[in-house]
């Protein structure tokens, strides 16, 4: 399966990832422009997804989000949403000068903190054809109450109003933890399989994944809501797939957004918990995510 190293442009930063040729294309193909969620890497089976897609003929475009991974951007760690979005656009753009791809059949797919970033990519960007939300990020006021006790978030308000005069007056950012292995410590994901996930994969596939973020990204995580956006992605064909059991990105938040959308949607629930879908659940989210696609965007 042919995968080159890839770089471009976004307002001034560079991004880098990999792109995979569609198997089988004899011209320009169809194509999924894919990143990973919050504080995570290429290398946490976003390979598996993009060789999945090759393979059915469509060329994957695989980045790192600015400030992580491979890609440049500062602070380091830091996860602004809509500088997010903002780069899933200039990888569109990016993708649109290759030979290899067809600008008429784009694709986007994200899991996770970027599930809720194609939904707004979806819905306010036309070039795309097709979009996959996998366990998606759709309300970040709902699930951050969700995660955090009532009683712990005036603590955390405190920190980040904190944080904000630390840095007017020129000071580093606070950081605080992605996973913690006491989901009653301080973290940004503080549930167990969050833990569990992040530390086995940083081993097994990701050493440049850190266990860091900085304090202010979780406060932009409070401010974003991507499921106002869902009414709009159509006529836009959407999958959404949240899974059966998630406590981090909580099923039921993700079903109503789901209610919010437009036809042509499908809704597909897959097994297990919020992580699974990346292991033992990819046999159903990666050929679910793909024949979407397929259906969508090939002639």
């Amino acid at each position: 399966m042919a995968r080159r190293d890839v770089e471009f442009d976004a307002e001034g930063v560079t991004l880098r990832g990999w792109f995979y040729g569609a198997e089988g294309a004899s011209g320009a193909a169809p194509t999924v422009v894919m990143a990973h969620g919050f504080s995570a890497v290429k290398e946490m089976y976003l390979d598996r997804y993009a060789e999945t897609f090759a393979a059915a003929g469509l060329n994957a475009l695989v980045f790192d989000n600015r400030n992580f991974g491979a890609s440049d951007g500062e602070p380091r760690q830091e996860i602004d949403p809509w500088a997010q979005v903002r780069d899933y656009r200039h990888a569109i753009t990016h993708a649109l000068t290759l030979p290899e791809v067809d600008g008429d059949r784009i694709g986007v797919w994200g899991s996770s903190y970027s599930g809720g970033h194609v939904l707004v990519v979806a819905a306010i960007d036309r070039r795309v054809k097709a979009v996959v939300a996998q366990v998606p990020l759709v309300s970040g006021h709902d699930n951050f109450r969700a995660l955090v006790r009532a009683d712990f978030i005036d603590g955390f308000r405190a920190l980040f109003d904190a944080d904000r005069l630390a840095r007017h007056g020129g000071a580093e950012p606070g950081m605080v933890p992605v996973v913690d292995k006491d989901p009653l410590a301080p973290s940004a994901l503080p549930t167990p399989d969050s833990y569990t996930w992040f530390t086995d994969t940083h081993e097994l596939r990701a050493p440049s994944w850190r266990n860091e973020v900085t304090l202010r990204s979780v406060e932009m995580f409070t401010e974003y809501e991507p499921i106002s956006y869902v009414p709009y992605i159509s006529p836009t064909p959407l999958l959404l797939m949240p899974a059966q059991n998630d406590v981090l990105t909580p099923t039921d938040l993700a079903i109503a957004a789901y209610e919010r959308a437009r036809e042509p949607k499908r809704l597909q629930i897959l097994p297990g918990g919020h992580f699974d879908a990346y292991v033992d659940g990819f046999d159903a989210s990666g050929p679910a995510a793909r024949d979407w696609f397929v259906q969508h965007l090939a002639p």
